[in-house]
């Protein structure tokens, strides 16, 4: 018995070399190696704790015919939802089926990766909205509470909660997780409650666009991610509105050009469609842009979730709480109280992180590890750009948003285009953490050299959070800073921040 117990931890040594071998060659854009989560010797890995339990024997039959067993076996951290056997045979009996080998082998893949988190969960990072991290298949599992159970996708509940393994967490579950396929739009026209709302996106045609759910990017596939504030029938009728004829000649639109963009209707129905995927606990208090980045809707969080408060009457629009945070393969839908009608809410405090960007987020060491780009930055993303002797993406646990930052050393120039900010008057901040090496820099807003440079420790400045100019926008539109050093250094530039003026 020692002797085999000897031979599994040399076997699994030896994996563990070939891996961090292999990692070494997939990550040499990087400056130095991701760090794999250290193993916890007390605990068994998820791969040998799911096979030493009989009533798990099922979805180790998975793990086994997907060929994930050496992967869970050797690194992590992993968070596995794990239904018992119990679970898996009504999953049989629901798609009539009588074992796993009746399944097709490319959907067993996107079974098993469903139930599969690669970062480290515990119940108590768990609130009503989604799992902060996505799965396997980079869908975002769904949750909420029934007293004090989770239930996760609306209808699998936790029932065993935090199991240690030594390189992460498993939650049993008393029912398979079927993985999402469908997108926003589908699932809204299946149910009935939305038949005036759904109407209503066919004809204006955000539909088409909301039906996506990848597009070609480079050579492979991007997601698509959006939010759907969704009006039920119900609450049209509440306000007289019985048809999607009614809901034209409430917005005062003129009926034979609904597809236009500055048809009121269209404005109307596109006004309910965010940009990016959002759940109630991932809403925070700021503005949210709609799909054509023109116009936002605002977020108060405090006693409820509001929708477009408004403090001289204290009225908002709420979410239907058990009709939201619907999944879908493309975003998310939520069910909510009122008509929502068009408006530019008020200004409140944006901010805007340099890394935040979609073309920029899809490199594999985003939010992983460090990525770094020689050249002169002309042509790598879209929205930044430099010239210097190279860009790093910086990663590590600290005090910055999301823990990552835009990092250049030497004499360099730094330019980043930001999202759309409405017309106003603002206050323009820039935030770099007060690293002693962080220099100071001229600050450029859309190639005009701002008054205040930004003050870096390395030259005696404070660093942090500093105002850089006030503006007075007569458009809503995007914006460049440009920073550029003019003492020798370091830049750690992690977000910048447009403050309203009264």
């Amino acid at each position: 018995m020692s002797n085999n117990l000897f031979l599994k931890s040399f076997r699994r040594c030896k994996l563990l070399y070939l891996f961090v071998s292999l990692s070494s060659l997939l990550f040499v854009n990087c400056s130095q190696d991701p760090s794999l989560w250290k193993v916890d010797s007390v605990h068994m890995v998820a791969n040998d704790y799911i096979k030493s339990k009989p009533e798990y024997s099922e979805f180790a039959k998975l793990v086994d015919m997907t060929g994930l067993g050496p992967l869970l076996g050797i690194r992590g951290p992993y968070t596995i939802m794990l239904p018992n056997n119990d679970a898996m045979f009504a999953f049989y009996n629901k798609n009539g089926k009588n074992s796993l080998e009746e399944f097709d082998l490319n959907f067993l893949h996107t079974l098993i990766r469903n139930h599969l988190i690669t970062s480290e969960i515990s119940t108590g990072d768990v609130g009503l909205g989604a799992i902060r991290d996505t799965n396997a298949i980079g869908d975002y599992l769904v949750t909420e509470f029934q007293g004090s159970d989770i239930i996760l996708n609306k209808k699998s509940k936790i029932i065993d909660r935090d199991i240690p393994l030594a390189n992460g967490f498993a939650h049993v579950i008393d029912r398979v997780i079927d993985p999402v396929t469908k997108d926003v739009y589908t699932i809204l026209t299946e149910d009935p409650s939305y038949k005036i709302f759904t109407e209503g996106l066919k004809i204006s045609g955000l539909k088409d666009t909301l039906q996506e759910i990848t597009f070609p990017y480079g050579n492979r596939t991007a997601r698509t991610r959006y939010t759907i504030l969704a009006v039920p029938d119900s609450v049209y009728q509440r306000s007289g509105i019985n048809t999607i004829d009614d809901l034209i000649q409430w917005t005062g639109a003129n009926p034979d050009s609904v597809t236009f963009l500055n048809n009121p209707f269209y404005r109307y129905m596109e006004y309910h469609c965010l940009n990016g995927t959002h759940y109630l606990n991932t809403f925070n208090s700021t503005l949210y842009p709609i799909l054509s980045s023109d116009n936002n809707v605002s977020m108060t969080i405090d006693t409820d979730y509001k929708i477009n408060f408004l403090p001289k009457t204290q009225k908002y629009t709420a979410f239907i709480v058990p009709a939201s945070n619907v999944p879908a393969k493309n975003g998310s839908i939520h069910s909510i109280n009122g008509l929502l009608p068009v408006i530019q809410p008020e200004p409140t405090i944006l901010t805007f992180e340099t890394t935040d960007f979609f073309d920029f987020k899809q490199g594999d060491w985003y939010l992983k590890s460090y990525g770094k780009w020689g050249g002169d930055g002309k042509n790598t993303f879209a929205n930044i750009k430099w010239v210097g002797d190279y860009l790093q993406y910086w990663w590590k646990p600290s005090d910055l948003i999301h823990q990552d930052c835009l990092q250049m050393i030497g004499w360099f120039s730094l330019s980043v285009k930001f999202p759309k900010v409405q017309k106003g008057k603002w206050e323009v901040y820039v935030y770099q953490p007060a690293f002693g090496d962080v220099t100071s820099c001229l600050v450029y807003l859309d190639d005009v050299l701002c008054e205040n440079k930004y003050q870096g420790p390395r030259t005696g400045g404070p660093g942090g959070l500093q105002k850089i100019a006030e503006v007075n926008w007569k458009t809503t539109a995007e914006h460049t800073i440009r920073m550029e050093n003019y003492f020798y250094g370091m830049i750690f530039w992690d977000y910048v921040q447009f403050k309203p003026i009264k």
